[in-house]
């Protein structure tokens, strides 16, 4: 069973989140309406990667040193929005645990299908990946998720 209850951090996140949710919508909806056309949903994955990697080239500055990287992965509002705990962040690994996901919350109110869920979660977090492609110096781990019913989505990153 998912368990996915956000706290309450006022209006401004509120409204962050509500946009994460809309963008999941879209999402979701755009998953489906491919389905019916007789396509799988890598395209989705694929056309979610480039994004990631759109970002990574252009929303982040280039650097091997992970504790700069967060900064800008993790600044005040991304934190907020997604409850997110910074485990451990230094040069060389920065581990993240959220505790909350709109895009889920999204999700749970389009269906009770978690296996779904936890399909389109994973295809989201290909914007993830894409944001590590682009960082010869870093690899990405995705731990558990909220999607799959765990307590905590874990995203990992470690210098090569």
């Amino acid at each position: 069973m998912i368990k996915n209850t956000p706290t309450d951090k006022g209006k401004h996140i509120a409204d962050l989140r509500a946009a994460f949710e809309h963008r999941a919508t879209w999402f979701y909806l755009l998953i489906e309406e491919a389905r019916k056309k007789g396509l799988d949903e890598n395209f989705g994955r694929e056309a979610i990667h480039a994004c990631g990697c759109f970002h990574g080239e252009n929303k982040f500055t280039k650097t091997d040193d992970l504790e700069a990287f967060v900064k800008e992965f993790a600044n005040e509002n991304v934190v907020n929005i997604f409850e997110m705990e910074i485990l451990e962040s230094t040069a060389d690994t920065l581990s993240i645990d959220f505790h909350y996901c709109p895009l889920v919350a999204a999700w749970q109110k389009l269906t009770n299908d978690e296996s779904k869920i936890d399909r389109l979660c994973d295809i989201a977090m290909d914007g993830d990946r894409g944001i590590a492609a682009v960082f010869p110096e870093f690899e990405f781990e995705l731990g558990k998720t909220i999607a799959k019913g765990d307590d905590v989505c874990q995203i990992r990153f470690k210098k090569k």
